[in-house]
């Protein structure tokens, strides 16, 4: 199995993809804050084994050749065109998805906006983001770990903060991560623009309210699979656990003995709870 590097063109930007060849079904894997493409390269080996062929990119301001400037530019509309254009310059009519973080921002966004494309969905550590809007809205302990949230909107300090003494909070976040996977990161997020681009996320799309006028995060016919950390330090049980009155179609939830970052820290169980949610499923 070989995982190589290619330039994929989409939606009038040049985005920088890891690609595992195969004659399976295609995935797409939509990595988080703050990491890049690097974070799936586990779950690539195991799905290109079992024959699938997948993509992953450094998505929207994390790739030098997709990063527009302005909060603007960030919003869920833009992360779900996104997983589209991609596809179709990849050449897939119908994918599996997968995403962590905001990568499982994008995902929900892409359900809500095109589901018949997308044969299966798995999120890591974030839920359906209807029940995750509504728990930083009125659940007092999600309001407590979604506090940084405010920060990150901020423009500038967020971005100073994290590039101070070396990106040492950046390090900090990564310390689950090996030390091949920080160096790529930092190889990044030391890129002029880089930092505020990733923020823009944030700041584009308010945070991970879902009350987006482009978006309606409503119920969910897609066979989805959600695996969320119990020790999560930023997303709580109550919105994990009310995103079930949403979905309507097949539906599995896996809780972890892990914190947030689930495939550094579970690697083996997080490859094989996405692969057997994918192969239960075909076009």
């Amino acid at each position: 199995m070989t995982i190589t590097r290619r330039d994929i063109q989409a939606n009038g930007m040049t985005f920088r993809c890891r690609e595992a060849a195969g004659d399976g079904e295609p995935v797409i894997l939509l990595h988080g804050f703050p990491e890049t493409s690097h974070m799936w390269l586990p779950l690539m080996a195991q799905l290109s084994a079992d024959g699938y062929r997948c993509l992953a990119p450094d998505q929207r301001g994390y790739s030098p050749g997709a990063r527009p400037e302005g909060p603007e530019h960030y919003h869920y509309d833009d992360m779900a065109s996104d997983v589209f254009a991609l596809a179709d310059a990849w050449g897939a009519d119908r994918f599996h998805l997968v995403g962590h973080d905001w990568g499982a921002g994008a995902g929900w966004a892409a359900v809500a906006k095109s589901p018949g494309r997308i044969i299966t969905w798995s999120a890591l550590s974030v839920p359906h983001l209807g029940a995750f809007g509504k728990a930083i809205r009125d659940v007092p302990e999600q309001k407590a770990k979604s506090q940084y949230i405010e920060v990150f909107q901020q423009p500038g300090v967020a971005d100073a903060a994290l590039a101070a003494n070396d990106f040492a909070a950046l390090k900090g976040v990564w310390s689950e991560s090996p030390p091949e996977q920080v160096e790529e990161y930092l190889s990044v997020f030391s890129q002029p623009g880089a930092i505020t681009a990733a923020l823009n996320w944030y700041r584009g799309s308010r945070g991970l309210d879902p009350d987006d006028p482009e978006i309606v995060f409503g119920p969910v016919e897609v066979p989805s699979l959600l695996i969320w950390g119990k020790n999560d330090m930023a997303i709580g049980r109550q919105g994990v656990e009310d995103a079930a009155s949403f979905m309507r179609g097949p539906y599995t939830f896996v809780e972890l003995d892990a914190g947030h970052w689930l495939i550094q820290e579970q690697p083996d169980r997080v490859c094989d709870e996405v692969s057997r949610h994918i192969a239960s499923y075909h076009p």
